[in-house]
């Protein structure tokens, strides 16, 4: 399914009906077309590619999912790469990344995705009754698309923080498997967001001020606050890294203490058992001893035994306390 949003410079609405196959003759340099492509088949990808003459490797990563975040530079468009979170509590996996491509030419952006997402059809509602995307250039457009998957990152950056606060207080309770195993699918989660946000961030930082990519002047301060956006879910996917790296060793040293109690228990035991065992198989044996037929012997042994029960679990008890 193919939207188009056309803006023409001087004109307050934006047209919708714009007949993609006149791109390259009725498109004025100060005019911005957006085309959003999604839900499509190879055809559809390959006519959109041959009226914009994009490269047939860039066609490819759109065709094949999988490609990590990039941009490539093609000369008069730029390619990106850009991973979005999606959060399904339902599901057994509940972060995942759709991926998202975006041709930015000169005047014109072009969106290709195989699924819907949310934040990029708010941004097309309001581009149904506003120019206020649409009127401060490509580079413009491609921040707001951009800014919108990042702050799809806050709410499932929420999510885990929230989830390490709640194991902090089950390791004491839950059992070994599904505690290790909710660590484990956290530390997934935050090693992908890591590798994608990770290459997202390295396309918009800029060296001695210099971007990967033009900019207007006046869109700048929305790009460096992109940027801080970015090293903000940075800096907390480090953290919450610790925080679950940190929480997991408490959580082993919970179990080994809970091991070596155990361990200590039966080792009591064996110790007390061992002497018992001892006293009554020598009064057991089958060679006469003195006193072997007096019933006062079997009390008198008997209460032996107690007493020295008693006194050495006393005496382990003191020593382990």
């Amino acid at each position: 399914m193919i939207k188009i949003h056309y803006f023409k410079k001087g004109n307050s609405a934006v047209q919708h009906d714009f007949d993609i196959k006149k791109f390259n003759h009725d498109l004025h340099n100060e005019d911005l077309l957006w085309v959003d492509l999604y839900a499509y088949n190879y055809n559809e990808l390959n006519d959109i590619a041959e009226i914009f003459g994009f490269h047939p490797l860039a066609v490819e990563d759109c065709l094949h999912e999988g490609s990590r975040p990039k941009m490539d530079n093609y000369g008069e468009y730029k390619f990106f790469v850009f991973h979005a979170p999606i959060y399904n509590e339902k599901s057994s996996n509940e972060i995942t990344t759709v991926e998202l491509n975006i041709f930015m030419g000169p005047n014109y952006v072009v969106t290709v995705h195989k699924q819907k997402l949310k934040w990029l059809g708010h941004i097309e509602n309001v581009c149904l009754n506003s120019t206020k995307y649409l009127d401060k250039g490509t580079d413009f457009l491609l921040h707001t698309i951009i800014d919108g998957i990042t702050d799809e990152y806050f709410p499932v950056l929420e999510r885990i923080r929230a989830r390490i606060d709640e194991l902090e207080e089950e390791i004491y309770d839950y059992e070994p498997k599904e505690v290790t195993e909710e660590f484990l699918a956290l530390k997934r989660t935050i090693i992908l967001i890591r590798q994608t946000i990770m290459p997202q961030k390295r396309i918009f930082s800029n060296s001695n001020g210099h971007w990967k990519f033009e900019i207007r002047e006046e869109n700048i301060p929305f790009y460096k606050d992109l940027n801080d956006h970015l090293e903000r879910i940075v800096e907390s996917t480090e953290t919450y890294r610790d925080l679950v790296n940190s929480t997991l060793d408490t959580y082993f040293s919970i179990i080994s203490g809970k091991s070596i109690e155990k361990l200590n228990l039966l080792t009591v035991i064996s110790t007390i058992m061992l002497p018992l065992s001892v006293i009554t198989s020598f009064f057991g044996m089958n060679v006469p001893l003195p006193y072997q037929d007096s019933p006062i012997a079997t009390i008198t042994i008997s209460i032996f035994l107690v007493v020295f029960t008693w006194g050495m679990w006393a005496y382990f008890k003191k020593m382990i306390a």
